[in-house]
């Protein structure tokens, strides 16, 4: 028997070079120019409907004014990790800011979103506790829990039925989290986050949100879900943990974890994802929290943003459009087959409309989809261009015979 060759496997990987000879291939797109809500790619403008800018901070001068003094201050790199010589003042700043608007306690900042919730998962869950995920949760907080030492359970997806069913069966002796996604990133909807907390009191289980898609969306105060559902107040107790991104609504890239004192400050010294990561730039950080002033002084991006995904979802849905019961800026558009989707959202970008289409592991089979979302910064005219489009496209879909691929799945 002849060794097996490690790479094999990438040879034989061709789905993406077939896409690409058919002249559907929407992944890796180079973006010549990008002023917000439209870019140039290739030489064509079009408006970008893809982007998860939700409040449309990214090029708001304040937050490049602060990027570029923050740079010029301190440099490019921190060159090395918050544990050791890459701990700023600005960290420390951001961090305090990020701990009083959430209303807890303290927060930890981390160079990514995605290693929050390796680093935080990891080092709290270890041998003999156990994690349950929904299973729609993003692929951090379950990469995360595959890290962490104990056992991990996956409920379907809102199913809270299932959820108590594992708590019920998981020994008291065990240590429980509950993590799950505030805002769900492909479907636009908000967990049933009181359901989780009732549950998470009555069986003895802590419960961490990963609120990436909610801080800056909802809530009176764009402090996320918790806050949307009243639990952030609740002398109680209810949420554990919040995780968030900066990456969204807050204009630049990282992560941070907000919670008890004593719990960030262990995960601060057990965290391999924040120990062994080179810490965010000070450009990057002062971005954030010129983003973070900005969402606190500015409650109307909230509501323009509201008001814009209100009026896509609903004629969306007036044309025929199945949005997966979307309640936030994420409004996404169910296809079908990957074929479908490759071919719809091919049809969107000759149209000039940027979007992204998602095909499993994204969704699940057969569910593929076309991701929207929008910011507070669109143009009603922009917005009105994208409803047309997405008008004809609904017109040919229907009157196209069932055969052709690109016609099914209105």
């Amino acid at each position: 028997m002849r060794p097996v060759d490690l790479f094999e496997k990438c040879e034989r990987f061709t789905r993406a070079k077939d896409l690409m000879a058919m002249g559907i291939y929407p992944y890796f797109r180079a973006i010549g120019k990008h002023d917000c809500t439209r870019a140039t790619i290739q030489g064509r403008e079009v408006i970008m409907i893809g982007s998860n800018n939700y409040l449309g901070l990214t090029h708001d001068p304040r937050v490049i004014e602060a990027t570029v003094k923050a740079t010029e201050k301190y440099g490019t790199s921190c060159t090395g990790s918050r544990f050791l010589n890459g701990t700023l003042e600005l960290h420390e700043e951001l961090e305090g800011r990020l701990a009083r608007f959430m209303g807890m306690e303290s927060a930890a900042v981390f160079s990514t979103g995605f290693m929050v919730n390796l680093g935080v998962l990891a080092s709290l869950v270890s041998k003999g506790d156990v994690v349950f995920c929904d299973r729609e949760n993003h692929a951090s907080i379950l990469d995360g829990a595959r890290l962490a030492f104990g056992e991990t359970r996956k409920y379907r997806h809102d199913d809270l039925s299932e959820l108590e069913r594992m708590l019920a069966e998981t020994p008291k002796s065990a240590g429980k989290l509950i993590a799950v996604d505030g805002v769900f990133s492909m479907n636009g909807t908000i967990s049933d986050l009181p359901g989780v907390v009732r549950l998470a009191k009555q069986y003895g289980a802590r419960v961490m949100v990963d609120d990436a898609h909610g801080i800056g969306v909802l809530g009176a105060r764009g402090r996320g879900t918790a806050e949307h559902f009243g639990l952030l107040d609740d002398p109680e107790g209810g949420v554990d943990l919040v995780m968030g991104t900066f990456s969204k609504s807050l204009a630049s890239i990282g992560g941070f974890i907000a919670g008890r004192a004593d719990v960030v400050h262990y995960v601060k010294h057990t965290a391999r994802a924040l120990i062994f990561s080179a810490s965010p730039t000070p450009g990057n950080t002062a971005a954030a929290l010129a983003a973070l002033g900005i969402l606190e002084a500015e409650p109307w991006r909230m509501q323009r943003l509201d008001e814009i995904s209100s009026r896509v979802r609903r004629e969306f849905t007036a044309l025929g459009y199945d949005t997966l019961g979307s309640e936030t800026p994420i409004v996404p558009v169910l296809i079908g087959s990957d074929e479908d989707t490759f071919a719809f959202w091919k049809q969107l970008d000759q149209m000039g409309i940027f979007a992204n289409p998602v095909v499993p592991p994204g969704t699940p089979a057969g569910k593929g989809l076309i991701r929207t979302s929008y910011m507070a910064t669109h143009k009603d005219e922009e917005i009105s261009r994208v409803v047309e489009v997405f008008t004809t496209l609904a017109k040919q879909r229907a009157s196209a015979p069932k055969s052709d691929a690109c016609a099914r799945h209105a």
